[in-house]
């Protein structure tokens, strides 16, 4: 295993159809987890984001970002994949590790 996947091991996050919901899931990660230090790997057709152990996302911070009202639901059709384990409702979605390794 090398450093770089070490480093990795609990790593939560969502894999998302790059655009404009994409964009703004990076922006409101970010805002929403402040203590956290985000791995953004913008790969053209999709874009991974990873932090350590937990995140989530508030759907009115996601709002924002966009500038306008968007539900959880339109984020999911976005989610081609995600790291960890994923918690969804109406007000947010949580990435999360059950067990650390």
């Amino acid at each position: 295993m090398t450093k770089s996947e070490e480093g990795r091991q609990n790593s939560v996050g969502p894999v998302l159809r790059a655009g404009e919901v994409a964009d703004a899931v990076v922006e409101a990660l970010q805002i929403d987890n402040p203590d956290k230090e985000f791995v953004i790997e913008n790969r053209i057709a999709y874009v991974r984001v990873e932090t350590e152990g937990e995140c989530f996302i508030r759907q009115e911070t996601l709002s924002e970002m966009l500038g306008r009202p968007i539900t959880m639901p339109e984020v999911e059709i976005n989610l081609t994949s995600f790291a960890g384990r994923i918690e969804t409702t109406d007000a947010y979605m949580r990435f999360y590790l059950e067990k650390e390794l």
